[in-house]
């Protein structure tokens, strides 16, 4: 059982290399056989134990050689520069899955699949999202470079807007769908374009999701 109770409230934008919906939220195999994503945080309020985590930002890069589930993942994360010692060590023991409920959290299960996690980076993280209007932009200079819009009507035009509904999931609820772009330089590198991203409000503790 976990050894400290925490909490965050944070809004998030991923950014992965399948069709738009992403066949992970459904327990589909990924749409090219393989997976590379980037994530983006900004934690509203939260908290390790008695360490606040109001206002902190955090990144990460994926790469699996195959499905999420059948591991050999390599990761970097990213955590904001502005964060203290105790807040660094705080939501790198979040991130990493301790403190934690076996299978609680997406940090948890990923934490699981990975074979090779690189030093983490403490930079600056530009970040914005907006949820309802499914627009962001991550970037993390020398790391991971990207932004997301709204899916279009390939007729009209007009924005399109899709939602994934997971009751029982253990990232969030609700997200809106939607496109990214991502060009991750370092230390895992790739390039990602017109593909599936997703927005969505993250209320999250030792637990799993809250509801």
């Amino acid at each position: 059982m976990p050894n400290v109770n925490w909490m965050i409230k944070a809004r998030e934008f991923v950014n992965c290399n399948c069709a738009y919906g992403c066949p992970c939220q459904f327990n589909a195999l990924p749409t090219h056989g393989f997976c590379q994503a980037v994530a983006g945080m900004e934690i509203e309020r939260g908290y390790h134990g008695d360490t606040n985590l109001d206002g902190l930002r955090f990144a990460a890069v994926f790469r699996w050689p195959g499905a999420i589930h059948e591991g050999k993942g390599e990761a970097a994360v990213v955590i904001d520069e502005r964060a203290t010692e105790a807040q660094r060590g705080a939501l790198l023991r979040i991130l990493s899955g301790q403190d934690t409920e076996p299978g609680a959290t997406i940090f948890q299960v990923f934490s699981t699949t990975l074979e090779k996690v690189y030093d983490p980076i403490f930079a600056a993280i530009d970040f914005k999202v907006d949820i309802d209007a499914r627009t962001a932009q991550l970037r993390v200079p020398g790391v991971t470079e990207g932004h997301g819009e709204p899916i279009k009507n390939p007729v009209t035009g007009a924005e399109h807007r899709a939602r994934i509904n997971l009751p029982h999931g253990f990232e969030y609820t609700l997200a809106e769908a939607g496109r990214g772009w991502t060009k991750a330089t370092g230390p895992i590198k790739f390039e990602v374009a017109d593909t599936h991203s997703h927005f969505a409000d993250i209320h999250l503790s030792q637990s799993g999701v809250v509801h």
